[in-house]
């Protein structure tokens, strides 16, 4: 395992840069520790069907979590002026108000072999297309699980009139947010991720 210090200039989203990250060192990872504060804090509370978003000076406590090429899934919590504590689901528009370091953890790069591997599944199309709309917080939570999973896929246009989402396999219509809840459930979503 490899250490690698990441300084957070203002303005920056601290989701997309650690995806930025993992992606540069094409590594998995976690983050160690974290130092800083935000201006805008965008994270998911349990049981709510869109982020939260509070802005202010925000003193980052704790970020902690994973990150892959494919994704990461972190977890943020932060005290507000008050000294009251919030935290959940970190989500991208989170940004930086003077700045954060962030110490990140990566395993070892993977063999020769593997790269190739993985280099020859990320230029194969995504095999998990997804139809959404705006505002619909089933499509949300679709949207949510497949980045969580790291599994790659691609937006589409939902038919008109049709109920969203809509998830399809390989071009086949599988079903709505229901049903991909269902296949992850089983562990069949699995072998869709990233590398996998």
């Amino acid at each position: 395992m490899r250490c690698l210090p990441l300084h957070l200039d203002a303005g920056s989203d601290v989701r997309r840069s650690l995806e930025q990250l993992a992606q540069q060192q094409n590594a998995n990872g976690f983050v160690l520790s974290v130092v800083g504060n935000l201006s805008v804090a965008a994270f998911q509370c349990p049981g709510q069907a869109a982020p939260t978003v509070l802005s202010g000076e925000l003193e980052i406590i704790t970020l902690q979590g994973t990150l892959a090429p494919g994704g990461v899934h972190l977890h943020l919590s932060f005290s507000d002026g008050n000294c009251q504590v919030w935290g959940g689901h970190l989500e991208p528009g989170s940004l930086i108000l003077r700045g954060a370091d962030v110490l990140v953890g990566l395993f070892d790069e993977p063999a020769p072999r593997d790269a190739e591997a993985a280099a020859a599944a990320a230029r194969q199309q995504p095999r998990v297309a997804l139809a959404v709309r705006p505002g619909c917080p089933y499509s949300y939570r679709a949207l949510r699980l497949l980045r969580t999973l790291g599994i790659p896929h691609e937006l589409v246009e939902p038919s008109v009139g049709a109920s969203v989402p809509q998830v399809f396999l390989d071009g086949v219509l599988i079903g709505g947010y229901d049903a991909l809840a269902e296949l992850h459930g089983r562990g069949e979503l699995e072998g869709l991720r990233t590398g996998l």
